[in-house]
């Protein structure tokens, strides 16, 4: 039997980002185990995942014609559900579409097979059938970065709660869940050049994803994109919301950037809270209370 520890804490490369898999009270071989398999559940989401990689689920679709049924993994059926859904509810704020807005800025690679993105092409030309069969009407490129890392950490926990651990974090480079009742001790990264002046949020269980676009203050592209009028948004804002599921922690951050006070029923809808930082600093909370 393997003698108790303190923690184990480890880091990989992945998802465009590191990734820590710390555990708490839990024997040290089994917790390497733990985090042996929680990484392995990440990797199978970058790969299925990634926007570039020639294997990916996303570049079998993109290279598939208009109208052709390309059977996903059941994964990337949830996320791209999931996205869908969001799409819906926020009249096209949140797009997993824009794609092209992020090639033409540099900020992804081009595909390397299949058509062009078509003029005017959007979360509506995505077509999934109730089986694990998606289509797309008109060529679009798809890019799942604004939600996958959240779902990877998700199934990362799943994965920890199977071997019983009761106390971990999964951090993938701000998209984080935790173990545990707490408190979790988490800074959010702001423009403040000291760390030591980065505000602090306690958690108990729960997930937290922020995102911010003020490194690209001076760019006149940014990474993150309103699917309304493809546009960048966010390079004056920073966004952190706290939700049960990372996934919609992730996710909704960009409805947040996109929609500002008006995400708050949305917010509500996820059982979610939003803190959003203006260009001036001041703080805005919406959706649930805390």
């Amino acid at each position: 039997m393997s003698s108790p520890t303190r923690k184990v804490e480890r880091a990989r490369p992945l998802l465009g980002t590191t990734v820590s898999i710390r555990i708490d009270r839990m024997g040290e071989a089994r917790a390497h185990q733990a985090i042996d398999e929680a990484f392995s559940a990440i990797e199978r989401v970058h790969a299925l995942m990634s926007f570039h990689e020639a294997g990916s689920d996303l570049s079998r679709l993109h290279a598939a014609v208009p109208g052709e049924r390309v059977i996903l993994d059941v994964q990337t059926v949830d996320v791209l559900r999931e996205a869908l859904t969001l799409s819906g509810r926020t009249d096209g704020a949140f797009d997993v579409t824009v794609a092209a807005q992020l090639v033409a800025g540099g900020l992804l690679p081009a595909p390397t097979s299949g058509s062009l993105p078509a003029d005017g092409a959007c979360w509506k030309d995505i077509d999934m059938d109730d089986d694990r069969s998606v289509s797309l009407r008109r060529p679009l490129w798809i890019d799942l970065g604004g939600i996958a890392k959240g779902y990877a950490v998700d199934r990362a926990v799943d994965v920890l709660c199977s071997h019983g651990v009761g106390h971990a974090c999964v951090n993938a480079g701000g998209d984080l869940r935790t173990l545990g009742e707490g408190p979790h001790r988490v800074a959010i990264a702001t423009d403040e050049t000291q760390p030591s002046h980065y505000p602090v949020i306690e958690l108990g269980e729960a997930s937290m994803a922020t995102s911010s676009g003020r490194a690209f203050s001076t760019a006149a592209t940014g990474p993150h994109i309103d699917g309304r009028h493809r546009s960048t948004m966010g390079l004056n804002q920073s966004v952190t919301v706290i939700a049960e599921q990372c996934m919609h922690a992730d996710a909704l951050t960009k409805v947040v950037m996109a929609m500002e006070t008006q995400s708050a029923d949305l917010l509500r809808h996820y059982n979610a809270v939003a803190y959003l930082q203006d260009a001036a600093g001041h703080w805005t909370q919406l959706g649930v209370s805390t």
